[in-house]
């Protein structure tokens, strides 16, 4: 009998937990963070951050959620990509993106924007490298006209170039790079006509940004003066413990770094021994794949990020 209770508690406390995850998954949320980096004496430049949305046809309460986020009237969007999940999803995520689309932005893409996600083990993502072939060939989605929509609005590609933007009467030196989660990246060499530091004009941040936030990056944003990169992939580990944090980042990061900001490669260069760290967010994105629509512990999200002087 002690058996028998012991084992139906556990399916239902496993059911209840599962419906949960469920639910959390469409549950979003906006961060907001404070990152002391620009020059002193400057006023506040709010970056929004959009990671992650794995949009698909009919997810009408993701697309309202984010367009209603042009409320925070952000001097700068940043997205790092993976932004749909479906060969049809172009017309739902063009109208969530239509407002921030409006406004000075940046981008790169991730894996999910190449190919949709294709059905899986779910349990493979806990391993730590969920990339491998699967029964069914990749379906490529129109990412070059996603590219092309992007552009023509006036947002920037940093996949593998730099670039600069002016917002707010700031000057942003950007640099970033295509996936590489599917070994898409190649590192753009400093000191080129497309590198804003070798101008006379100063710069007021030089800004990082990325889809996998894979070590080989970041080693090489922190050795390129980065003040900040910007990432995303993981999902925030997408599966947590409560109380202990993510299992998984999906690439080579540590989990600590799963999501939320962070230093590298040692602590937040505001925190002790962080000196010599630059400063790194990586967002825990606001969807999923289709084939594992759940999230436990981690909440869906987008982040306000909120430069200030040091």
């Amino acid at each position: 009998m002690t058996v028998g209770r012991t084992l139906g508690t556990a399916a239902l406390l496993g059911a209840g937990a599962l419906a949960w995850s469920v639910v959390e998954a469409q549950w979003y949320t906006l961060r907001e963070v404070t990152v002391p980096v620009l020059p002193t004496g400057q006023d506040p430049l709010r970056v929004l951050h959009l990671s992650d949305l794995h949009l698909t046809p009919g997810q009408r309460r993701k697309v309202d959620w984010v367009r209603d986020l042009a409320s925070l009237d952000p001097h700068l969007v940043v997205d790092t990509g993976d932004n749909w999940a479906h060969l049809d999803a172009m017309p739902a995520l063009l109208e969530a993106l239509e407002p921030h689309l409006a406004r000075p932005g940046v981008f790169v893409l991730g894996s999910n924007d190449y190919v949709a996600p294709r059905p899986k083990n779910p349990a493979r993502y806990l391993l730590p490298d969920s990339r491998g072939a699967g029964p069914v060939k990749p379906v490529e989605l129109p990412w070059r006209e996603l590219v092309a929509r992007f552009t023509a609005a006036g947002w920037i590609d940093l996949s593998n170039r730099r670039d600069v933007v002016k917002v707010d009467g700031r000057v942003l030196s950007l640099v970033g790079t295509d996936d590489a989660h599917l070994d898409r990246d190649r590192f753009p060499a400093a000191g080129g006509d497309d590198d804003a530091r070798t101008g006379s004009t100063p710069v007021d941040l030089h800004l990082g940004v990325t889809h996998a936030p894979y070590r080989r990056v970041l080693d090489a944003m922190h050795a390129d003066d980065a003040d900040v990169t910007i990432a995303g992939h993981t999902h925030g580990g997408q599966l947590a413990v409560p109380l202990w944090g993510a299992l998984v980042t999906n690439c080579d990061l540590d989990t600590r770094r799963a999501k939320g900001l962070h230093g590298w490669p040692g602590p937040r260069p505001d925190r002790p021994g962080g000196a010599g760290s630059s400063w790194l967010h990586v967002s825990a994105g606001l969807g999923t794949s289709p084939y594992a629509p759940v999230r436990f512990a981690c909440r869906p999200e987008a982040t306000l990020l909120s430069f200030v002087a040091a």
